[in-house]
This record gives C-alpha cells, sequence and structure tokens, in this order.
C-alpha cells in the first residue's frame, strides 16, 4: 500500500479523516485569516475565540488521517509542512491536501504531528492573541475525538488506538495539555480532560463547555 491508498483508505472513516492527495497548487492561499473572520461573523464572537475555534478545526484535519494511519496500518504518510496545503472545498471552507508518497513507521506520528501544527500555531497566534497553551490544547482534544470516532467505527483497535494516542499526547508540545481518566462512554481505555480552554464557551449561545473541558462551569 502507497501513500495514496493508505489516505484512501482512512477518509472512508469520515470527513475529518480524508486528506486529499495530488500536485500542489499555484500560490496556495493563507486560510488563516479567511477562517478566523468567517468564524468571528458566523458565530458573533471576538478575533480570540474564533481563532481558537478556527484552530480547532485545522488541527482536527491535519491529526486525524495520520493518526488513523498509524492505528490500522502501522505506518504513516510523510507529512511535513512543506508537503501539505489547503484548498478550497465544495462547501467553501478548507480543506488539506499533500504531495507526500513515502511512508514512515508509525512510532513517528508524535513528531509528525507536532512538526504539522507548529506552524499553524504560529499562524493562528499571529492572526490573534489567543496562547499557545490554548492551541497546544486545542491539537491534543482533536487527537482524542479522532481516537474516540475511530474506535467507534472500529471497536477492535481500541488498546491500539488508545496507545498510540497517548504516545502522541506525552510528546514535545503536546505533553501537558491535558491528563487521561478512565473512560466514560462513548471512549474506552481512557478519556482525555485538557488543562486548558478552548474559549467557546465564550460564543453567543454556546450552550457552554465542551465534554473536556478544564473548567467545572462556564465562568459567569
Amino acid at each position: 500500500m502507497d501513500a495514496r491508498e493508505l489516505l484512501a483508505d482512512v477518509a472512508d472513516l469520515g470527513p475529518f479523516f480524508a486528506l486529499g492527495t495530488g500536485e500542489a497548487e499555484a500560490g496556495p492561499a493563507d486560510p488563516v485569516p479567511d477562517r478566523v473572520a468567517h468564524i468571528a461573523t458566523a458565530l458573533g464572537c471576538t478575533q480570540r475565540v474564533a481563532a481558537s475555534v478556527a484552530f480547532q478545526g485545522f488541527a482536527a484535519h491535519l491529526v486525524s488521517a495520520p493518526f488513523a494511519a498509524a492505528v490500522l496500518h502501522g505506518t504513516v504518510p510523510d507529512l511535513t509542512p512543506a508537503s501539505v496545503w489547503w484548498g478550497r472545498s465544495a462547501d467553501g471552507g478548507w480543506v488539506p491536501r499533500t504531495g507526500a508518497t513515502a511512508l514512515l513507521p508509525a512510532d513517528r506520528l508524535p513528531g509528525v504531528l507536532e512538526e504539522l501544527l507548529a506552524p499553524l500555531v504560529a499562524a493562528v497566534r499571529a492572526e490573534a492573541a489567543v496562547s499557545g497553551r490554548v492551541l497546544w490544547g486545542n491539537a491534543a482534544s482533536a487527537l482524542a475525538a479522532a481516537k474516540r470516532l475511530l474506535v467507534l467505527q472500529r471497536p477492535a483497535t481500541a488498546a491500539r488506538a488508545a496507545t498510540t494516542a497517548a504516545a502522541v499526547l506525552a510528546h514535545g508540545a503536546f505533553a501537558g495539555t491535558g491528563e487521561l481518566l478512565p473512560p466514560r462512554d462513548p471512549d474506552r481505555v481512557w478519556t482525555f480532560r485538557r488543562r486548558s480552554c478552548c474559549l467557546y464557551y465564550r460564543v453567543p449561545g454556546s450552550g457552554g463547555l465542551c465534554d473536556d473541558c478544564v473548567l467545572p462551569r462556564a465562568p459567569g
């Protein structure tokens, strides 16, 4: 199985697991200002909250496919910031694509994900005053969500998915972003609780906190 076949296989798990392949588009646009502005307008929230929400979506798209590849196939595509770019989706959003063709052992996943996400963290922080701690917490939350979604569809992978995700969460900038608690449905093996807040509760009408939030209740 080559990288294209690998990514096509995990794309069947859902939209966040879809990482397209092909040749790089000429002059790829920077999706961050566009997406932050769109979210701020659509949700009626501040630039800072919109930046955090935007990053969460970008991170979910970047971590899910390589994570699923590592769990299901024991290998990950050799993704780098230089080999991944963003393109417009049919609904006007942004989706990642890659020209990567090489495959790496699954134990390289933590480093691959950190390298992919670091420039995105920097770009979002340049757009709005949101801390790196919040953004890396968002990335960790996205990884834990990918674990949950994968195991719901492939229950037999629960132990390997938990071990693979835990290795990422102990690595580099991911380390210290949260803790692994006894599992709560629909999780298996462990449930992730972060040590920061993504700020979504500040969206008007959001309805409160995310399931993995560090806060026991929304302030105010």
